[in-house]
């Protein structure tokens, strides 16, 4: 045995001496590192990135390849390599040019398509806090509590509700709430200013081994701007008493860092009967500092905070019988208010050319507290059924990742791993779902307690390139320990319980030519359960399992066009959920589904730009007889498309739609939930430093259901309740201006 592995690392020694590689530095026009320029063979398909002192490394390298280095905001520049450069050096430098889809390269990534994505966002920049997931393909949101609350999220034929089973990060910040008061997986993404987003990545499936809690259906991960080049500020303002207001300014710059703040405020009334006297403000700073050598440290403080009044999710019938209009209320003394401080780490340690560490560590402070009320008299014909949930939350967490590359064989072959360990512990006190009248008389605690969960994790992900293929084996290693204390007991009841998970991941990628990509994506992933689910249900199905599969492409036939397919397929394991607005146990049993992914992105000018998605998903379960099985509220088809232009006589703007065909809402398919078509436009004309804008949602004035449920309820003179469509009507046409200078 000693001698074959003598005899192995000899062949690899041997090969690593006679390969050719090409090395050098990627700098800006004012001679500054930049970090995570794509540097592509295009002759073999090879591929790295800068590093934070623009240090690329690129292996497999012969005379006359095509070698291309590419960043979005940046004029791609391309090198043939000469007898000169080979086990040599070459110094490139970017040159600043509007975004186009010619700056991305089709490279051998498990999430290739981010890259293209990003494309989407730096040409139709996000302007709200709702639209930054709309971005992902195939992901619809809705709202319906006010503003304040987290927004639903449907993705791959999940009602996620508010993040069940896909992953949400900030920075490597997760956004997810366990345990939390209102549902699992609560997540508030309103603490992001919109205009601090730099690009997104995002993930579909369960196949990412840095990856843990809640990637079911995916991920998404929001990286936000390291610096700013101007300052900016800017007015808002609209129908329905909108105002909002937004400033970032620079207040540190020299050679090796910098430092800018921002801020949002958000005032609306809405378009609802009883208004909403909807308030958010954010506040965020940010530090960077990189001696573009070694070493690149970035520090985030951020703070948000908002209050709301709610009209809730109100019923058919009391509109058909005319007791309120579209916009009214039943219960209008829904709402709530809540708060979110976080301060995050994030490290990136150089150690050579081939092995980095990369570490983050964050802190958050956040309350909740909701009061809704969706059944209105059926519990209690005199007082009402509005609830009150609450919480008093504080996460910490850190991970630190080690990654090192090495040349395997004779110069045609890479390897490339990462392994890192990391802990979250979130503590939640007085978590509570209560009966209260008004928002202001407490009649009833139905549950009351403390949380403590912790996860510590380990992951190991290995990339392995050789000529036209990529195999990206993985696996995950989750511990969880969940600790409830019951406080409506008189005596005191704690309770705890602890579960492992192991969870590998296989992806294949098959490159036959630099305009073609097959993949096949395969893994297992988990989203647990509530800490008073674990408890209640001693210890049994804390994590149920997801097992994902997909096939597809991507194809970039020409520089500006980009197209991508997919069929997939999850099944998820029996799981038990814990309903926040009931404060029970509630088996959802099996769940089979499959779908397909189709997409288009095309730049038919230098200043016109176009993108589209559809998918479609067959969702059921799979423990109920046929015409029994549907999933309420799970999406069948799905698509969205925009078309955005910049630069034409100083005019800017896009359109842009999104469609939801109708779905059940029940498991019968006996009450529907209609669907909806939507129109957006944003137009702006920019002079010198001053940009004017309108915004117009829902252009065409559609009557719309932005969220719809099948509740049973019973209005006050009632003498039976009804099952039956409750819904939050979606926005009218809602016009808004904007005015905005950088300087």
């Amino acid at each position: 045995m000693k001698k074959y592995i003598l005899t192995l690392f000899t062949i690899i020694a041997f090969g690593a001496l006679h390969a050719h590689e090409l090395s050098g530095t990627v700098t800006s026009e004012d001679a500054k590192a930049l970090e995570g320029v794509g540097v592509y063979n295009k002759s073999t398909g090879a591929y790295t990135y800068t590093n934070v002192s623009g240090y690329f490394e690129l292996d497999d390298i012969s005379v006359g390849d095509i070698v291309r280095f590419y960043s979005l905001g940046y004029l791609t520049q391309q090198v043939t390599v000469t007898e000169n450069q080979l086990d040599g050096t070459v110094n490139i430098t970017m040159i600043e040019s509007a975004v186009s889809l010619d700056q991305v390269v089709l490279v051998s990534k498990v999430n290739a398509m981010s890259n293209f994505v990003n494309v989407d966002i730096k040409t139709n920049p996000v302007k709200s806090s709702q639209e930054i997931l709309r971005k992902v393909p195939g992901l619809i949101i809705g709202q319906h509590a006010g503003g304040g609350k987290a927004e639903q999220i449907f993705l791959r034929g999940f009602d996620i509700d508010h993040g069940t089973d896909v992953a949400i990060d900030v920075d490597g910040m997760p956004v997810n709430m366990v345990s939390h008061a209102h549902g699992q997986g609560y997540s508030d993404m309103h603490f992001i200013i919109p205009e601090t987003i730099d690009n997104i990545d995002f993930g579909k499936g369960p196949y990412y081994a840095y990856k843990g809690n809640f990637n079911t259906a995916g991920y998404i991960d929001l990286k936000l701007r390291k610096q700013i080049d101007k300052n900016t500020v800017s007015l808002e303002a609209g129908q329905f008493n909108t105002l909002r207001t937004m400033g970032m300014f620079k207040v540190a710059e020299s050679d090796f860092s910098n430092a800018y703040v921002a801020s949002e405020l958000v005032l609306t009334d809405g378009p609802f009967e009883s208004s909403q006297n909807f308030n958010r403000i954010n506040l965020m700073g940010r530090y960077n500092y990189s001696n573009r050598v070694d070493q690149d440290l970035t520090l985030t403080l951020s703070h948000f905070q908002s209050k709301w009044d709610a009209s809730g999710q109100i019923p058919q019938r009391a509109i058909d019988q005319g007791l309120i209009g579209r916009f009214g209320a039943i219960d209008d003394t829904e709402g709530g208010k809540t708060s979110r401080s976080n301060l995050l780490i994030n490290h990136t340690n150089q150690l050579d050319e081939h092995s980095s560490v990369r570490s983050k560590a964050y802190i958050s402070k956040y309350d909740f507290e909701l009061f809704s009320n969706f059944t209105f008299f059926l519990e209690d014909p005199v007082n009402g059924d509005q609830i009150r949930q609450y919480e008093d939350r504080t996460i910490i967490g850190a991970e630190t990742a080690y990654a090192h590359s090495i040349h395997v064989g004779d110069h045609d072959s890479q390897l490339k791993y990462e392994a890192g360990i990391g802990f979250r512990y979130d503590d939640v006190n007085d978590v509570q779902l209560s009966r209260t009248a008004d928002r202001q008389m407490l009649l009833e605690r139905l549950a009351y307690g403390n949380v403590d969960e912790v996860n510590g994790y380990g992951f190991f992900d290995l990339t392995y390139k050789r000529n036209k293929w990529t195999i990206n084996p993985g696996l995950r290693l989750d511990y969880f320990k969940f600790d409830y204390v019951n406080l409506l007991t008189e005596t005191y009841d704690s309770n705890s319980q602890d579960k492992l998970f192991l969870g590998p991941k296989l992806n294949v990628i098959y490159a036959p030519s630099p305009s073609v990509q097959l993949f096949a994506k395969s893994g297992i992933g988990f989203h647990s359960n509530d800490t008073r689910v674990v408890i209640a249900d001693t210890g049994e199905d804390i994590l149920p399992l997801a097992f994902g599969a997909d096939l597809g492409t991507i194809l970039k036939p020409i520089d500006k066009l980009v197209v991508n397919a997919a069929l997939w397929t999850l099944f998820l394991q029996q799981e038990f959920v814990y309903v926040g607005d009931a404060g029970i146990v509630e088996p959802s049993g099996k769940t089979r589904r499959y779908g397909v992914d189709l997409g288009l992105r095309y730049q038919l000018t230098d200043g016109l730009y176009a993108n589209g998605d559809i998918n479609y998903t067959h969702a059921r379960s799979t423990e109920e007889p046929d015409g029994e099985n549907y999933i309420p509220l799970a999406p069948e088809l799905t698509s969205s498309a925009g078309l955005s232009f910049r630069d034409i006589h100083k005019f800017s703007g896009g359109i842009s739609y999104r469609y939801v065909k109708d779905r059940p809402a029940n498991e019968d398919n006996s009450i529907v939930a209609e669907g909806y078509f939507v129109t957006d436009l944003n137009l702006n004309y920019s002079h010198k430093n001053w940009t004017l804008g309108i915004i117009i949602e829902n252009l065409f004035d559609t009557e719309w259901n932005e969220t719809q449920f099948a509740t049973e309820s019973r209005l006050f003179n009632e003498p039976q309740s009804v099952e039956e469509i409750h819904f939050t009507p979606g926005i009218p046409f809602y016009l808004r201006g904007k005015i905005s200078v950088t300087f």
